[in-house]
C-alpha cells in the first residue's frame, strides 16, 4: 500500500493528500494542526509530502538527505507553477500557440521549395 500511495504522489499529490489524510495518522504526526496540511494541500502539495515523509521517518528533525527532499518537493512545486504561467505568456491573445496572430508576435511562416511557395 505505501508504494501505491507513493506512486500516485508523484502524479496526482493532492490525491495523494487526502488519501493519506482520510487513512492514516501520518500527517497528523508532521503537523501539529490540519491548518498546515489544508495549505499544502492548496499550494504546495510535493511540499506537503516531503515534509511529512522527512519528519516521520527522521524522528521529527529536518536534516540530513530529508532536506534535500524537502527542497527538491519545493522546486517541483514551483516548476509545476511556473511552467503554468510561461505556457500562458507563450500563447498570443487569440489562444493560439505561437502567437503570429497578435500584436508584436512572429511573422508568419512560409515553407519554400525549390524556389516555389508551398505554405
Amino acid at each position: 500500500m505505501p508504494c501505491l500511495i507513493g506512486c500516485l504522489a508523484l502524479s496526482f499529490p493532492r490525491l495523494a493528500i487526502v488519501l493519506v489524510f482520510l487513512f492514516s495518522d501520518y500527517l497528523g504526526r508532521a503537523y501539529e494542526t490540519n491548518f498546515w496540511p489544508f495549505l499544502g494541500f492548496l499550494f504546495l502539495p510535493w511540499t506537503t509530502l516531503a515534509y511529512a515523509v522527512s519528519m516521520n521517518e527522521n524522528a521529527g528533525q529536518l536534516s540530513g538527505w530529508f532536506v534535500a527532499l524537502y527542497v527538491l518537493g519545493l522546486l517541483m512545486d514551483f516548476g509545476i507553477v511556473g511552467f503554468g504561467r510561461g505556457r500562458r505568456r507563450q500563447r498570443g491573445p487569440g489562444g493560439d500557440a505561437g502567437g503570429a496572430h497578435g500584436p508584436g508576435g512572429p511573422a508568419p511562416r512560409s515553407i519554400d521549395v525549390r524556389g516555389e511557395r508551398v505554405g
